[in-house]
């Protein structure tokens, strides 16, 4: 491909993801809201861009031939502080990615989007909506905003619902975890399928206690390879008791699924800043 575009760029996720998608297209713009991204890598050019504008974002799409887009709050806030960057955000990317003929969105969503599923449910990927936050109802707004960007205006989208995708210190996450080595590969998937239409996905790790089932999205070609089950002993060692009461054991959601809304899941959460350097 010519050209792709990355948002949210400077973020965990974004920095694992730099270097394999410069490898996939002749340009790749990485974008977010910092004045810039310190070294880039061959063939990548960093562009700042407000989520929130939609002519910042229609800028970043023209010539594009796909846009993954990783950009966001990712916490749960109020409701008017996510309005901005992960409602409006979402409209602007698939509107200017429509103005400008991008053949498809690659999106990070979340479990947060379907977060008060129980777990023992093992939903597919066509579970309705039942999001835990509004950080969840924002995934929800995307995701359907994707499918009528395919039905009206033929914009495909592939919807990457995250469970996991930080180191494994709790039970949760022996089920959920997802590699930044799989995660490459979902997203390199994503973008090299012939065609997805209107595609929702888990991104998750080939792990012994995974939750959600993925066969309906089989087609993408995501075998994941790596499993959580190596880092179990030490993580129930640690762990205490199991509670059957606490959402935050019992739902998809984890943490997010028993805060209160507007205040942040991942304070109550122990994730390990192992951000990409360069």
């Amino acid at each position: 491909m010519k050209k792709l575009v990355l948002t949210g760029a400077a973020g965990r996720l974004g920095s694992y993801l730099r270097e394999p998608l410069s490898k996939l297209c002749d340009e790749l713009v990485s974008s977010d809201l910092f004045d810039d991204i310190g070294t880039l890598y061959p063939g990548e050019r960093y562009q700042k861009a407000d989520l929130a504008s939609l002519d910042a974002v229609s800028a970043l799409m023209e010539g594009a031939d796909m846009v993954i887009h990783f950009g966001a709050i990712g916490d749960e806030r109020p409701f008017e502080t996510l309005l901005g960057p992960n409602f409006v955000g979402a409209y602007n990317v698939w509107e200017a990615a429509y103005r400008h003929k991008v053949r498809r969105v690659v999106y990070a969503s979340s479990i947060h989007a379907v977060g008060m599923h129980r777990k023992q449910d093992f939903i597919g990927t066509d579970a309705p909506h039942r999001p835990d936050t509004f950080y969840g109802l924002a995934k929800c707004f995307a995701e359907d905003l994707a499918s009528l960007y395919w039905d009206k205006r033929g914009v495909e989208s592939v919807c990457m619902r995250i469970l996991s995708a930080a180191q494994v210190n709790n039970p949760r996450a022996l089920g959920s975890w997802l590699s930044y080595d799989d995660l490459i590969q979902l997203v390199t998937r994503a973008i090299e399928a012939p065609t997805t239409g209107f595609t929702v996905v888990y991104g998750v790790s080939n792990n012994d206690r995974v939750p959600v089932d993925n066969s309906n999205a089989s087609y993408l070609g995501y075998r994941p390879r790596d499993n959580a089950e190596q880092f179990a002993a030490q993580v129930l060692a640690d762990a205490p008791p199991a509670d059957p009461t606490d959402p935050a054991q019992m739902c998809h959601g984890g943490p997010f699924a028993s805060v209160p809304l507007g205040e942040s899941g991942v304070a109550t959460m122990n994730i390990v800043n192992d951000k990409k350097e360069i």
